[in-house]
Protein backbone atom coordinates (compact mmCIF):
# COMPACT_ATOMS: atom_id res chain seq x y z
CA UNK A 1 0.00 0.00 0.00
CA UNK A 2 1.27 3.72 -0.89
CA UNK A 3 1.83 5.39 2.19
CA UNK A 4 -0.57 7.96 0.83
CA UNK A 5 -2.76 5.65 0.78
CA UNK A 6 -4.68 6.91 3.53
CA UNK A 7 -5.56 10.40 1.87
CA UNK A 8 -7.59 8.46 -0.88
CA UNK A 9 -9.26 6.59 1.77
CA UNK A 10 -9.87 9.41 4.32
CA UNK A 11 -10.92 11.37 1.10
CA UNK A 12 -13.63 8.85 0.29
CA UNK A 13 -15.43 8.47 3.86
CA UNK A 14 -15.14 12.38 3.23
CA UNK A 15 -17.87 12.41 0.43
CA UNK A 16 -19.53 9.19 1.34
CA UNK A 17 -20.61 11.26 4.51
CA UNK A 18 -21.68 14.61 2.57
CA UNK A 19 -18.71 16.11 3.67
CA UNK A 20 -16.69 16.80 0.72
CA UNK A 21 -15.18 20.35 0.56
CA UNK A 22 -14.19 21.82 -2.83
CA UNK A 23 -13.90 25.79 -4.54
CA UNK A 24 -15.93 27.35 -7.02
CA UNK A 25 -13.88 29.94 -9.06
CA UNK A 26 -16.02 33.44 -8.92
CA UNK A 27 -15.03 35.21 -12.25
CA UNK A 28 -16.62 38.72 -11.62
CA UNK A 29 -18.01 41.05 -8.22
CA UNK A 30 -20.55 43.66 -9.16
CA UNK A 31 -22.50 44.29 -5.71
CA UNK A 32 -24.62 41.37 -4.54
CA UNK A 33 -23.84 39.84 -7.79
CA UNK A 34 -21.01 37.63 -9.01
CA UNK A 35 -20.57 35.51 -11.76
CA UNK A 36 -19.26 31.67 -11.86
CA UNK A 37 -18.60 29.68 -14.88
CA UNK A 38 -20.24 32.25 -16.94
CA UNK A 39 -23.89 31.61 -14.62
CA UNK A 40 -24.99 35.39 -12.70
CA UNK A 41 -25.96 34.65 -9.44
CA UNK A 42 -26.87 36.49 -6.42
CA UNK A 43 -24.95 36.26 -3.23
CA UNK A 44 -26.45 35.56 -0.22
CA UNK A 45 -23.17 34.52 1.86
CA UNK A 46 -20.89 36.64 1.69
CA UNK A 47 -19.86 39.00 4.92
CA UNK A 48 -18.61 42.28 2.73
CA UNK A 49 -22.07 43.57 5.03
CA UNK A 50 -21.79 47.08 4.00
CA UNK A 51 -20.23 46.27 0.43
CA UNK A 52 -17.41 48.33 1.01
CA UNK A 53 -15.03 45.71 -0.53
CA UNK A 54 -16.00 46.97 -3.71
CA UNK A 55 -16.79 50.40 -2.96
CA UNK A 56 -15.43 53.32 -5.24
CA UNK A 57 -13.71 55.47 -2.41
CA UNK A 58 -12.19 52.32 -1.01
CA UNK A 59 -10.38 50.94 -4.01
CA UNK A 60 -9.35 54.37 -5.35
CA UNK A 61 -7.51 54.96 -1.95
CA UNK A 62 -5.72 51.34 -2.38
CA UNK A 63 -4.91 51.83 -5.46
CA UNK A 64 -2.87 55.01 -4.63
CA UNK A 65 -1.08 53.61 -2.38
CA UNK A 66 -0.34 50.39 -4.40
CA UNK A 67 1.32 53.00 -6.47
CA UNK A 68 3.19 54.46 -3.98
CA UNK A 69 4.37 52.15 -1.84
CA UNK A 70 4.08 48.81 -4.12
CA UNK A 71 1.82 45.72 -3.49
CA UNK A 72 4.02 44.31 -0.70
CA UNK A 73 5.16 45.78 2.71
CA UNK A 74 8.22 43.65 2.15
CA UNK A 75 9.49 42.80 5.67
CA UNK A 76 7.47 42.21 9.13
CA UNK A 77 6.73 45.47 11.15
CA UNK A 78 9.54 44.90 13.60
CA UNK A 79 12.20 45.04 10.60
CA UNK A 80 11.58 47.47 8.08
CA UNK A 81 7.78 46.62 7.09
CA UNK A 82 6.15 49.46 9.44
CA UNK A 83 4.87 52.09 6.81
CA UNK A 84 3.12 55.02 8.21
CA UNK A 85 0.20 53.50 6.45
CA UNK A 86 0.34 50.52 9.67
CA UNK A 87 0.50 53.23 12.28
CA UNK A 88 -2.40 55.42 10.70
CA UNK A 89 -5.09 52.11 10.60
CA UNK A 90 -3.76 51.33 14.39
CA UNK A 91 -5.03 54.90 14.94
CA UNK A 92 -8.14 54.86 13.79
CA UNK A 93 -9.24 51.30 15.13
CA UNK A 94 -8.39 52.37 18.64
CA UNK A 95 -9.90 55.71 18.15
CA UNK A 96 -13.28 53.86 16.63
CA UNK A 97 -13.26 50.97 19.49
CA UNK A 98 -12.68 54.01 22.22
CA UNK A 99 -9.57 52.11 23.11
CA UNK A 100 -6.22 53.44 24.16
CA UNK A 101 -4.36 51.55 21.54
CA UNK A 102 -4.46 48.91 18.74
CA UNK A 103 -2.32 46.40 16.70
CA UNK A 104 -2.81 45.21 13.38
CA UNK A 105 -2.47 41.26 12.05
CA UNK A 106 -2.17 39.90 8.33
CA UNK A 107 -5.36 37.92 9.37
CA UNK A 108 -8.05 37.63 12.05
CA UNK A 109 -7.00 34.32 12.59
CA UNK A 110 -3.27 35.59 13.62
CA UNK A 111 -5.21 37.87 15.71
CA UNK A 112 -6.94 35.23 18.07
CA UNK A 113 -3.99 32.58 18.17
CA UNK A 114 -1.17 35.28 18.51
CA UNK A 115 -2.77 36.79 21.01
CA UNK A 116 -4.17 34.18 23.08
CA UNK A 117 -0.45 32.34 22.88
CA UNK A 118 0.33 35.25 24.30
CA UNK A 119 -1.67 35.64 26.87
CA UNK A 120 -2.15 32.43 28.81
CA UNK A 121 0.23 29.53 28.69
CA UNK A 122 0.83 26.62 30.91
CA UNK A 123 -0.36 26.63 34.29
CA UNK A 124 -3.09 29.24 33.22
CA UNK A 125 -6.70 28.69 31.98
CA UNK A 126 -7.94 29.86 29.00
CA UNK A 127 -12.23 30.00 29.52
CA UNK A 128 -14.03 29.72 25.80
CA UNK A 129 -17.94 29.59 24.65
CA UNK A 130 -18.78 25.80 22.94
CA UNK A 131 -19.66 27.48 19.76
CA UNK A 132 -16.64 30.06 19.07
CA UNK A 133 -14.80 30.16 15.96
CA UNK A 134 -12.40 28.30 15.15
CA UNK A 135 -9.63 30.51 15.69
CA UNK A 136 -10.15 30.83 18.82
CA UNK A 137 -10.09 26.79 19.70
CA UNK A 138 -6.94 26.93 17.67
CA UNK A 139 -5.35 29.43 19.72
CA UNK A 140 -6.47 28.09 23.44
CA UNK A 141 -4.83 24.62 22.18
CA UNK A 142 -1.51 26.29 20.44
CA UNK A 143 -1.48 28.58 23.99
CA UNK A 144 -0.83 25.21 26.31
CA UNK A 145 -2.64 26.76 29.11
CA UNK A 146 -5.71 24.28 30.37
CA UNK A 147 -8.41 24.92 28.10
CA UNK A 148 -12.59 24.89 29.32
CA UNK A 149 -15.66 25.15 27.58
CA UNK A 150 -18.82 26.19 28.92
CA UNK A 151 -22.12 25.46 26.98
CA UNK A 152 -22.94 28.15 24.69
CA UNK A 153 -24.08 31.22 26.49
CA UNK A 154 -24.65 29.54 29.45
CA UNK A 155 -23.77 32.08 32.19
CA UNK A 156 -23.99 30.29 35.39
CA UNK A 157 -22.10 27.26 33.45
CA UNK A 158 -19.07 30.02 33.02
CA UNK A 159 -18.86 30.33 36.86
CA UNK A 160 -18.62 27.36 37.88
CA UNK A 161 -16.03 26.31 35.43
CA UNK A 162 -14.23 29.20 36.49
CA UNK A 163 -13.96 27.87 40.04
CA UNK A 164 -12.51 24.96 39.00
CA UNK A 165 -9.68 27.01 37.30
CA UNK A 166 -8.88 28.86 40.85
CA UNK A 167 -5.58 27.31 41.94
CA UNK A 168 -4.78 28.54 38.32
CA UNK A 169 -2.32 31.50 37.97
CA UNK A 170 -4.43 33.53 34.81
CA UNK A 171 -8.02 33.36 33.50
CA UNK A 172 -9.04 34.24 30.12
CA UNK A 173 -12.71 34.08 28.69
CA UNK A 174 -12.95 34.50 25.55
CA UNK A 175 -16.34 34.77 23.23
CA UNK A 176 -17.50 35.97 19.91
CA UNK A 177 -19.90 38.51 20.00
CA UNK A 178 -22.01 37.46 17.42
CA UNK A 179 -21.64 34.11 16.82
CA UNK A 180 -20.79 33.29 13.34
CA UNK A 181 -22.41 29.70 12.11
CA UNK A 182 -25.56 31.08 14.77
CA UNK A 183 -26.46 34.75 14.36
CA UNK A 184 -27.07 35.53 18.25
CA UNK A 185 -25.01 37.54 20.60
CA UNK A 186 -22.79 37.29 23.62
CA UNK A 187 -24.38 38.58 26.78
CA UNK A 188 -21.67 40.91 27.34
CA UNK A 189 -23.18 42.71 30.17
CA UNK A 190 -22.87 39.31 32.29
CA UNK A 191 -19.55 38.41 30.64
CA UNK A 192 -17.99 41.36 32.02
CA UNK A 193 -19.27 41.30 35.76
CA UNK A 194 -18.50 37.48 35.84
CA UNK A 195 -14.81 38.10 34.73
CA UNK A 196 -14.13 40.95 37.24
CA UNK A 197 -15.86 39.08 40.57
CA UNK A 198 -13.01 36.05 38.97
CA UNK A 199 -10.31 38.16 38.52
CA UNK A 200 -10.23 36.66 34.84
CA UNK A 201 -9.15 38.67 31.45
CA UNK A 202 -12.11 39.27 28.73
CA UNK A 203 -11.69 39.03 25.27
CA UNK A 204 -14.44 39.51 23.10
CA UNK A 205 -13.88 38.10 18.87
CA UNK A 206 -15.97 41.67 17.41
CA UNK A 207 -15.01 40.11 13.71
CA UNK A 208 -18.85 39.54 13.04
CA UNK A 209 -20.11 43.34 14.14
CA UNK A 210 -17.20 45.41 13.72
CA UNK A 211 -18.45 48.03 11.77
CA UNK A 212 -22.24 46.91 12.13
CA UNK A 213 -22.98 46.89 15.82
CA UNK A 214 -21.34 48.91 18.43
CA UNK A 215 -19.94 46.58 21.58
CA UNK A 216 -22.21 48.24 24.21
CA UNK A 217 -21.27 47.76 27.61
CA UNK A 218 -23.41 48.99 30.37
CA UNK A 219 -20.80 49.76 32.80
CA UNK A 220 -18.73 52.23 30.09
CA UNK A 221 -15.66 51.69 32.80
CA UNK A 222 -16.12 47.72 32.67
CA UNK A 223 -15.14 48.27 28.72
CA UNK A 224 -11.65 49.53 29.36
CA UNK A 225 -10.55 46.15 30.76
CA UNK A 226 -12.17 44.33 28.10
CA UNK A 227 -9.65 42.89 25.11
CA UNK A 228 -11.51 43.69 22.13
CA UNK A 229 -10.64 41.62 18.88
CA UNK A 230 -12.01 42.63 15.10
CA UNK A 231 -11.33 41.83 11.48
CA UNK A 232 -10.79 44.26 8.48
CA UNK A 233 -12.71 41.45 6.20
CA UNK A 234 -16.05 41.27 6.93
CA UNK A 235 -17.90 45.12 7.11
CA UNK A 236 -14.65 46.93 6.73
CA UNK A 237 -14.25 45.11 3.36
CA UNK A 238 -10.61 44.72 3.24
CA UNK A 239 -8.35 42.16 4.91
CA UNK A 240 -6.69 41.95 8.44
CA UNK A 241 -7.50 41.38 12.34
CA UNK A 242 -6.85 43.54 15.39
CA UNK A 243 -6.92 44.18 19.02
CA UNK A 244 -8.07 46.72 20.57
CA UNK A 245 -7.16 47.71 24.31
CA UNK A 246 -4.94 49.33 26.96
CA UNK A 247 -1.87 50.92 25.72
CA UNK A 248 0.45 48.63 27.59
CA UNK A 249 -1.41 45.32 26.48
CA UNK A 250 -0.83 46.61 22.82
CA UNK A 251 3.26 47.16 23.48
CA UNK A 252 3.15 43.59 25.45
CA UNK A 253 1.51 42.18 21.98
CA UNK A 254 4.02 43.24 19.91
CA UNK A 255 7.06 41.97 22.34
CA UNK A 256 5.20 38.73 22.76
CA UNK A 257 2.31 37.93 20.30
CA UNK A 258 4.30 35.37 17.42
CA UNK A 259 1.77 35.93 15.30
CA UNK A 260 2.83 39.53 15.03
CA UNK A 261 6.23 39.38 15.26
CA UNK A 262 7.61 35.99 12.60
CA UNK A 263 4.76 37.19 9.86
CA UNK A 264 5.36 40.29 6.97
CA UNK A 265 3.11 42.95 7.51
CA UNK A 266 -0.01 44.24 5.73
CA UNK A 267 0.35 45.23 2.48
CA UNK A 268 -0.18 48.96 2.14
CA UNK A 269 -2.62 49.01 0.10
CA UNK A 270 -4.96 46.71 2.12
CA UNK A 271 -4.18 48.46 5.01
CA UNK A 272 -5.10 52.22 2.82
CA UNK A 273 -8.18 50.43 2.29
CA UNK A 274 -8.88 49.75 5.83
CA UNK A 275 -8.40 53.15 6.65
CA UNK A 276 -10.84 54.73 3.74
CA UNK A 277 -13.60 52.02 5.03
CA UNK A 278 -13.64 53.66 8.32
CA UNK A 279 -14.18 57.44 7.07
CA UNK A 280 -16.99 56.12 5.00
CA UNK A 281 -18.26 54.56 8.15
CA UNK A 282 -17.75 57.29 10.47
CA UNK A 283 -18.82 59.87 8.30
CA UNK A 284 -22.22 57.91 6.99
CA UNK A 285 -24.30 55.66 8.80
CA UNK A 286 -26.48 55.21 5.39
CA UNK A 287 -25.13 51.70 4.72
CA UNK A 288 -25.44 50.64 8.16
CA UNK A 289 -29.09 51.73 7.94
CA UNK A 290 -30.01 49.91 5.17
CA UNK A 291 -27.97 46.83 6.11
CA UNK A 292 -30.54 47.02 9.10
CA UNK A 293 -33.02 47.44 7.01
CA UNK A 294 -32.65 44.69 5.00
CA UNK A 295 -32.48 42.26 7.97
CA UNK A 296 -35.55 43.42 9.41
CA UNK A 297 -37.26 42.76 6.01
CA UNK A 298 -35.61 39.53 5.32
CA UNK A 299 -36.71 38.61 8.88
CA UNK A 300 -40.48 39.98 8.96
CA UNK A 301 -40.37 37.96 5.06
CA UNK A 302 -38.89 34.30 6.81
CA UNK A 303 -41.27 33.84 9.65
CA UNK A 304 -44.11 32.52 7.56
CA UNK A 305 -42.57 30.00 6.48
CA UNK A 306 -41.81 28.24 9.52
CA UNK A 307 -37.96 27.59 9.20
CA UNK A 308 -35.93 26.93 12.10
CA UNK A 309 -33.52 30.14 11.79
CA UNK A 310 -32.58 29.30 15.57
CA UNK A 311 -31.89 32.84 17.95
CA UNK A 312 -30.89 35.00 15.27
CA UNK A 313 -30.36 38.63 16.19
CA UNK A 314 -28.44 39.82 13.29
CA UNK A 315 -27.38 39.90 9.44
CA UNK A 316 -26.28 36.48 10.09
CA UNK A 317 -29.43 34.01 9.64
CA UNK A 318 -28.82 30.31 9.94
CA UNK A 319 -31.24 27.50 7.64
CA UNK A 320 -31.65 24.40 9.83
CA UNK A 321 -31.53 21.42 7.81
CA UNK A 322 -29.85 18.82 9.71
CA UNK A 323 -28.22 15.96 7.71
CA UNK A 324 -25.26 16.46 5.13
CA UNK A 325 -26.28 15.56 2.26
CA UNK A 326 -30.00 17.15 2.23
CA UNK A 327 -28.01 20.33 2.86
CA UNK A 328 -25.53 19.86 0.08
CA UNK A 329 -28.59 19.00 -2.20
CA UNK A 330 -30.08 22.47 -0.89
CA UNK A 331 -27.56 24.67 -1.49
CA UNK A 332 -27.29 22.89 -5.10
CA UNK A 333 -30.64 23.44 -5.71
CA UNK A 334 -30.81 27.26 -4.95
CA UNK A 335 -27.65 27.64 -7.29
CA UNK A 336 -29.37 26.47 -10.26
CA UNK A 337 -32.15 29.35 -8.96
CA UNK A 338 -29.79 31.93 -9.35
CA UNK A 339 -28.51 32.16 -5.71
CA UNK A 340 -25.53 31.30 -4.38
CA UNK A 341 -25.74 30.10 -0.49
CA UNK A 342 -23.23 27.62 1.20
CA UNK A 343 -24.06 24.40 2.63
CA UNK A 344 -21.83 24.46 6.82
CA UNK A 345 -21.52 21.07 7.40
CA UNK A 346 -19.53 19.56 9.80
CA UNK A 347 -16.59 19.72 11.31
CA UNK A 348 -17.97 23.71 10.85
CA UNK A 349 -21.27 22.92 12.91
CA UNK A 350 -21.81 19.99 15.24
CA UNK A 351 -23.34 16.73 13.71
CA UNK A 352 -27.26 16.64 12.44
CA UNK A 353 -26.58 20.75 11.92
CA UNK A 354 -25.78 21.29 9.18
CA UNK A 355 -27.33 24.29 7.71
CA UNK A 356 -27.31 27.08 4.76
CA UNK A 357 -25.98 30.03 6.15
CA UNK A 358 -27.50 33.13 5.32
CA UNK A 359 -26.13 36.96 5.07
CA UNK A 360 -27.94 39.43 3.98
CA UNK A 361 -26.05 42.82 3.16
CA UNK A 362 -26.54 46.66 2.35
CA UNK A 363 -26.26 45.70 -0.97
CA UNK A 364 -28.77 43.07 -1.66
CA UNK A 365 -32.53 44.86 -2.78
CA UNK A 366 -35.88 44.15 -2.02
CA UNK A 367 -36.53 42.01 -4.91
CA UNK A 368 -33.48 39.90 -4.22
CA UNK A 369 -34.51 38.92 -1.12
CA UNK A 370 -38.40 38.46 -2.50
CA UNK A 371 -36.73 35.92 -4.83
CA UNK A 372 -34.49 34.03 -2.00
CA UNK A 373 -38.09 33.31 0.12
CA UNK A 374 -39.70 32.18 -3.06
CA UNK A 375 -37.11 29.37 -3.17
CA UNK A 376 -36.27 29.15 0.33
CA UNK A 377 -40.04 28.11 0.56
CA UNK A 378 -39.36 25.45 -2.41
CA UNK A 379 -36.42 24.48 -0.38
CA UNK A 380 -38.64 24.09 2.53
CA UNK A 381 -40.73 21.49 1.15
CA UNK A 382 -38.26 19.92 -0.73
CA UNK A 383 -35.76 19.19 1.56
CA UNK A 384 -36.60 20.41 5.12
CA UNK A 385 -40.13 18.81 5.13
Amino acid sequence: MSIFQFITDELEKIKEQGLFRSLKGIDEVKGSRIKIDGKKLINFCSNNYLGLANNPRVTKKASEVLKKFGAGSGASRLVSGNLRVHEELEHRIAKFEGAEAAIIFPTGYMANIGTIQALVGAGDAVVIDRLNHASIIDGARLSGAKMLVYAHRDMDQLEKVLKTASALKKKLIVTDYVFSMDGDIAPLDELTEIAKRNNAMLMIDTAHSTGVMELKVQDARLKTDIIIMGTLSKAIGSLGGFIAGSGQLIEYLRNKARAFIYTTALPPAVAAASIASFDIIENDDSLRKKLWKNVEYLKKKLEPLGLNTLDSKTQIVPIMIGDARKTMEASNYLYLSGIFLSAIRPPTVPQGTSRLRLTVTAMHTKEDIDLLIEKLAEVKEKFNG
